[in-house]
């Protein structure tokens, strides 16, 4: 077992614990890992309900369940309590919801950051790590825009701590293949009607499964040292393509591109690139006042060249159809698995 990534031992707090990533991420902790306990950490008792009832979760030795808001900082302290390592999860993360109800965004990304920030400070937390979004790069939408709030609090958090042995960093990626409210499951369950909705024939996206998602999380935190912003090199597809793998008979409509959307993402902007040092598998944004922690990076990785900037169009790796066949397959989703029979993909 892989002891040298700051898991095996630790007792881990999970945000949003009950949604998409936490779950998986913490099927993976208790398949692969051996931490002494996990707090799952959410506000839906219904959620918390099922996830004990599944026989994944079932570990009553190992789980913990606390209903809580990442708003409610007071709540949040007595859950941190001999808490080593937190993965800060929870966010509002619908892009028209968070334009309709902004100031609920703001409490639960920007706050939310940074009551994770002072209770890990203050319990004495050792590690976070926070996740983020595509859409924090150079944001359009106020849910990046909040989520670049957050990146740059978590950041800011290891000057905040002082002395503290505490290491906050951010982890940042693009669109989760068969996430909800995603492309996937729109296309998947439209293809019957022979329509296909598409924004713009020239719109990209970058793509990643959940459990490529969990995995690359849990190698930052054996990895970071503190301030770091963690970006993996995954692949790009445009919607069309995608549209014509999940339904090639489907006529494709226009409709648009919708408020907040852009035509491509980026996840390392121009002006970070400076400040970033490539890896085989990955990005590594440090610190604009870069401490002696961070050389290490420097001697690992080289520098980004200048004007370098990482969008989903000018990416150098793209997704195959056979690729992304695979990736629908092996969805947990209704849909999904009908797909995946009609094409002896099951």
């Amino acid at each position: 077992m892989d002891n040298t990534n700051g898991i095996d031992g630790k007792r881990i707090l999970v945000t949003g614990g009950t949604g998409s990533f936490g779950k998986k991420l913490i099927e993976v902790l208790i398949a692969n890992h051996h931490p002494e306990r996990i707090v799952v950490y959410s506000r839906d008792e219904l959620k918390q309900f099922e996830m004990q009832n599944d026989p994944r979760f079932a570990d009553d030795e190992l789980l913990r369940f606390f209903i809580g808001d990442v708003r409610d900082r007071d709540r949040m302290t007595r859950a941190f309590d001999r808490i080593d390592v937190v993965v800060h999860a929870a966010a509002l993360k619908q892009v028209p919801a968070a334009e309709y109800n902004p100031f609920e965004a703001i409490k639960t990304n920007i706050h939310g950051a940074q009551n994770v920030i002072d209770c890990a400070i203050d319990r004495g937390v050792k590690r976070v790590i926070a996740l983020s979004t595509d859409k924090a790069a150079n944001p359009i939408n106020l849910y990046g825009a909040t989520k670049l709030c957050s990146d740059k609090l978590f950041v800011a958090g290891n000057a905040y701590a002082g002395a503290r042995d505490v290491a906050f960093s951010v982890v940042r990626y693009g669109n989760v293949v068969g996430s909800r409210g995603s492309v996937i499951p729109c296309f998947l369950a439209k293809r019957k009607d022979g329509v296909l909705p598409i924004t713009d024939a020239r719109m990209t996206r970058f793509w990643i499964t959940l459990e490529q998602g969990v995995r690359f999380v849990i190698d930052c935190l054996g990895r970071a040292k503190g301030g770091e912003l963690f970006v993996p090199k995954i692949p790009s597809m445009r919607v069309v393509d995608l549209a014509r793998v999940i339904a090639p008979e489907a006529e494709h409509r226009v409709v648009g591109v919708r408020p907040g959307e852009k035509l491509h993402e980026v996840m390392v902007t121009e002006d970070d690139a400076r400040n970033t040092v490539e890896l085989e598998d990955r990005f590594v944004t440090l610190p604009a006042n870069a401490l002696p922690r961070h050389e290490a990076w420097r001697r690992e990785a080289q520098p980004c060249r200048d004007g370098f900037r990482y969008a989903s169009d000018n990416n150098e790796n793209w997704l195959d159809g056979p690729e992304l066949e695979r990736m629908i397959a092996g969805l947990d989703l209704p849909e999904a698995r009908e797909w995946a029979r009609e094409r002896g993909l099951a």
